[in-house]
């Protein structure tokens, strides 16, 4: 074999390769990468098909799990005719009324406390061992006393759902306020500012994520609460209608108060999320 034809052949397998080169790996992860936002529809379009699957086989009776169609059913006589003598919309009105004004009064004492307490070394000492007893308590377990010292109105809900978004915006502000980096204070102290001004420019700032953590948290669980609340003495309201369906056994007013409790919930969620981006626009970043 002459050769010359040896190195021919070695350029030729060199050149094979780079007439077909491989997918560099960043571009191969692209072509594999799928939105979120098709995942979250295949979800919920895989659970409607169970439920009408279910509900057609007969597995489940009608009583227990109604149809995707008798559930529209019931709604539209719902928004026509209303509940117990009262429009669908005033259900809802009275349930987000108890919960914004008890959740608004919570964050109005529970904010300036936890910021205090946990800027404050003294304040912290005396506050905290009584919130540490009080927020393992269920908000329900407070219902007996809400009844005993504010009677069955309107003050005993909006004073459970108080203490339920007190509770956590409190214990959120705290962490915020305490755990900023002693870096800061003591960057703070050699340009000379006051611990107001300290407290103003540097930790409040610091501690806008946390309370707002707390807010999303005592904002859903107010929510959750007043369905509790209106268990007791309440005639109107979505808990009143659940828990008045369910006496009655009327199980798609049931569903369909389920339903919006929990859409009215990302609602309030979303809400929250937008206003935190646009107040605490340098998160994440």
């Amino acid at each position: 074999m002459p050769l010359s034809a040896a190195p021919a052949r070695t350029e030729a397998s060199a050149a094979a390769p780079a007439a077909n080169p491989p997918l560099k790996p960043r571009a191969a992860r692209r072509r594999r990468h799928v939105p979120d936002w098709v995942w979250s529809v295949t979800s919920i379009a895989a659970l409607l098909a169970l439920w009408f699957g279910v509900t057609r086989s007969g597995l489940v009776k009608p009583g227990y799990l109604p149809a995707p169609e008798t559930l529209w059913t019931t709604f539209l006589e719902l928004l026509e005719n209303g509940y117990q003598g009262q429009p669908l919309w005033a259900h809802i009105q009275s349930s987000l009324l108890r919960t914004l004004s008890g959740f608004a009064a919570g964050v109005l004492v529970g904010v300036p406390l936890g910021l205090f307490t946990g800027y404050n070394r003294l304040a912290g000492a005396v506050v905290s061992p009584i919130m540490a007893f009080i927020r393992p308590i269920p908000p329900i377990a407070f219902i007996p006393m809400a009844v005993l010292y504010f009677g069955l109105g309107e003050l005993g809900k909006v004073v459970l759902i108080f203490f339920v978004s007190f509770n956590y915006v409190q214990t959120n502000a705290h962490a915020g306020a305490a755990n900023f980096p002693i870096a800061y204070r003591r960057a703070s102290e050699s340009l000379g500012l006051t611990r107001w001004q300290t407290f103003v420019r540097i930790v409040l700032p610091g501690a806008l994520p946390q309370i707002f953590t707390g807010l999303k948290v005592a904002l859903a669980l107010s929510w959750a609460v007043v369905v509790a609340a209106e268990l007791v003495g309440a005639q109107s309201g979505l808990g009143f209608m659940i828990s008045d369906a369910a006496l009655l056994f009327r199980i798609p007013v049931v569903f369909i108060g389920i339903a919006l409790i929990g859409a009215i919930g990302l609602a309030l969620n979303l809400t929250l999320n937008a206003i935190e981006a646009r107040v605490v626009h340098w998160k994440g970043r």
